[in-house]
């Protein structure tokens, strides 16, 4: 057999996916210079495969293809293999991820690319079995006839020229930018938010007839409409969606938090990988709607979710983890799907001792005999409480202590069986989406959320921010960071240490934010093409600079970080970050007015520049606790609450702290007035006259919508 260069170096990797094929007979090698240089002196094609640790077909076709020693000479002799983990080069993945969608029309993971050795893609797909099967080519046929295709002159021109062809259409879709600028319609929430409807499953909640995903951004433009018009149907598909997402499968009714997404239209079947930015996003908007409604489901499904994560994905210094594996080991030693959250009745019998009580679960989460899920059950809320307590002839509390009761007799057997592996990557932009979710929680909930937002943010900043060259690493894993941060590395980050800033009054959380603001200004806006690039400006060379516009699994950074741009802008004395805001959403105005579902984030960002944020200028040392409930129960949509000091030897400091030589527009001329704590709530360049009582500034910002 031919060897590449050095074999298999995954095992000098930190990711827990490479290094689960770093005992491949494939000599894996990692996407860096090495390899490319190998290619590029080989004249042989490369291999990309990209995954991640909790991704299923990842794992199948590593089981059915990657062991095969057939498979490996063939991959070995004639191709340089490279495996990506999708979570640390997201870069690389949405490049060549985009050039499958655009070819397929579809995409996902495992990606299998075959490119020329300077990067330039052939031939695309995704899971491909070992043998021809339904329809698919044969792996090993594919590398055959590839390599054929290369090694014959006049195919390999072909294969070259089509090289060159989805290069250019990568390169057009990901990295250009319109000719003309223009501005998004004024009533782009609303537009997108009729959209919303005209397209939901009004049956069974979300979108789409099967896989559904979560579509947060979605339900945050709905919420922003309804806050805005009052329409009922804006706020109806909002909670149709959350409950069915709550009630279904998806959700973990014994540990709390969310899986992937659900596999059919009833959100029954879920894929059981539980990813932290699904667990970050999932809370805020359940939060948003518990603001909007006060239904305390909706609170108990963001606190239980925030317990998961503190649980089970946080790093005892205070980092968050990166995911759970759909698989787990069986009780026969075999790694199964879903094997540590499905059951059987009989399981729940010998679980749960009292019989009424374990009849009375089973009745509640759907667990029978037959099962929906290959002879088990996962759990779904089947029965409501009243019409347990009709049923077992008992009142609806004691059913709900029942629940509780029982669940954690459940949770606790559960801790018996082999838990599934856990990825324990400390991404940046990921961290920076779970801090967000418990700074909000800290304000809406309970304060002591704070704690573990507050401790993630101190560990990113320790282990991947570099205070004095202003940058940020991506991932953090066993001692090691490593890889330049991109865009949304620097802008969840920054949403994070904002909203902590609101949370919890202090002004380093707001220092530091506008650091990395500062930063990303400089790594990643252009200011000749009017936008923001994902990758640094002197990052490595791909086959294009791409943008991230639209949402997918996690929210547009580019729609982020221009929203926050915006709401930064409140507090510095030049128009440098509001001009940016500006510039960004006019450039992709075209894009949002055509399609602002498609374009969540940066339709919330156009709907914030365009109508300013709700501006909240609290004066105050000690903040009444009617304001802090004020806040927990109102729904404010786009916000910047600006806390100072009402002391002016303190607010001296903080301007200091921040580097302003003088207040910035939103504590301009703001002091406490009658000696009390004063807030002033602004909208639209339009002021409300100091207020001593926050509901009634409230009240006044809500006539002005």
């Amino acid at each position: 057999m031919t060897a590449t260069a050095d074999g298999n170096r995954l095992d000098e990797e930190e990711s827990p996916y490479l290094l689960a094929h770093a005992d491949n007979p494939v000599n894996w090698q990692p996407w860096d210079e090495q390899a490319l240089e190998e290619a590029r002196e080989r004249d042989v094609p490369i291999f990309l495969s990209v995954g991640y640790a909790a991704c299923h077909w990842c794992h199948v076709m590593a089981d059915e293809s990657f062991e095969d020693e057939q498979v490996a000479e063939l991959l070995n002799e004639e191709f340089v293999p490279v495996k990506v983990d999708r979570e640390e080069r997201p870069d690389v993945d949405r490049i060549y991820q985009t050039i499958c969608q655009q070819v397929s029309g579809r995409g996902g993971w495992p990606l299998s690319v075959w490119l020329t050795p300077d990067q330039k893609p052939f031939y695309v797909g995704t899971y491909f079995p070992t043998e021809p099967r339904r329809g698919m080519p044969g792996f090993i046929d594919l590398l055959e006839d590839i390599s054929r295709s290369w090694n014959d002159q006049e195919e390999r021109q072909e294969l070259e020229s089509r090289a060159d062809e989805w290069t250019a259409a990568v390169k057009g879709e990901l990295e250009s930018v319109p000719d003309q600028p223009h501005q998004p319609d004024e009533g782009i929430v609303e537009q997108a938010a009729k959209a919303a409807v005209r397209a939901a499953d009004r049956q069974h909640g979300g979108w789409g007839s099967g896989p559904k995903f979560p579509q947060t951004g979605r339900l945050h433009l709905l919420l922003r409409a309804y806050d805005r018009t009052e329409r009922d149907v804006y706020l109806d598909v909002v909670t149709e969606t959350l409950n069915a997402m709550a009630d279904g499968g998806m959700y973990d009714h014994v540990g709390g938090g969310f899986h992937r997404y659900a596999t059919d239209r009833s959100w029954t079947v879920p894929h059981f990988e539980k990813m932290l930015y699904d667990n970050a996003q999932l809370p805020l908007v359940y939060l948003a709607a518990y603001q909007e409604t006060q239904k305390p489901r909706y609170s108990t499904v963001a606190s239980e979710t925030l317990d998961f994560v503190e649980r089970e994905l946080t790093h005892e210094e205070g980092g968050f983890f990166s995911t759970l594996d759909a698989q787990s080991e069986s009780e026969d030693g075999e790694r199964e799907e879903g094997a540590y959250y499905v059951w059987t009745p009989e399981e729940i019998h010998e679980v749960i001792e009292d019989e009424r009580d374990a009849e009375l679960f089973c009745d509640r989460y759907g667990v029978t005999r037959r099962g929906n899920f290959e002879g088990k059950t996962i759990l779904t809320v089947d029965k409501s409480t009243d019409s347990l307590a009709d049923q077992y002839d008992i009142d609806e509390s004691t059913v709900r202590d029942v629940l509780d009761d029982t669940r954690q007799q459940v949770a606790e057997y559960r801790e018996t069986r082999k838990r599934p592996p856990r990825d324990e990557k400390i991404l940046a932009s990921w961290n920076g989406m779970m801090i967000t979710a418990f700074a909000r929680a800290a304000l809406v909930l309970d304060d002591e959320y704070a704690e573990s937002a507050a401790d993630a943010l101190e560990f990113v900043r320790k282990r991947l921010w570099d205070e004095n060259e202003r940058r940020l690493q991506r991932r953090y894993k066993d001692g090691v960071a490593k890889i330049d941060g991109y865009l949304d590395d620097y802008a969840f980050l920054a949403q994070g240490a904002f909203e902590l800033y609101q949370a919890t009054r202090d002004v380093e959380h707001l220092s530091f934010t506008m650091d990395i603001a500062e930063a990303i200004e400089t790594e990643f806006y252009d200011e000749e093409s009017g936008t923001l690039y994902y990758t640094p400006v002197e990052g490595e060379s791909l086959i294009t600079r791409p943008q991230e516009l639209t949402d997918q699994s996690t929210p547009s950074s580019v729609g982020i970080a221009a929203e926050l741009f915006d709401q930064l802008s409140h507090f510095r004395n030049d128009e440098t970050f509001a001009e940016i805001a500006e510039t960004v959403i006019e450039t992709h105005g075209n894009r949002i007015r055509a399609n602002p579902l498609q374009y969540a984030s940066l339709s919330l960002a156009a709907d914030t520049v365009m109508y300013g944020p709700l501006e909240v200028a609290l004066v105050t040392d000690d903040p009444p606790e009617r304001w802090l409930d004020e806040f927990g129960r109102s729904y404010l949509g786009s916000r910047v609450l600006a806390w100072r000091p009402a002391d002016e030897e303190q607010f001296g400091q903080w301007l200091e702290e921040l580097q302003l030589d003088e207040e910035p527009p939103i504590w301009a001329d703001r002091e406490q007035r009658t000696g009390e704590s004063t807030v002033y709530v602004c909208r639209s360049r339009t002021c409300s006259p100091p207020r001593n009582q926050l509901s009634t500034a409230l009240a006044w910002a809500n006539r002005m919508t």
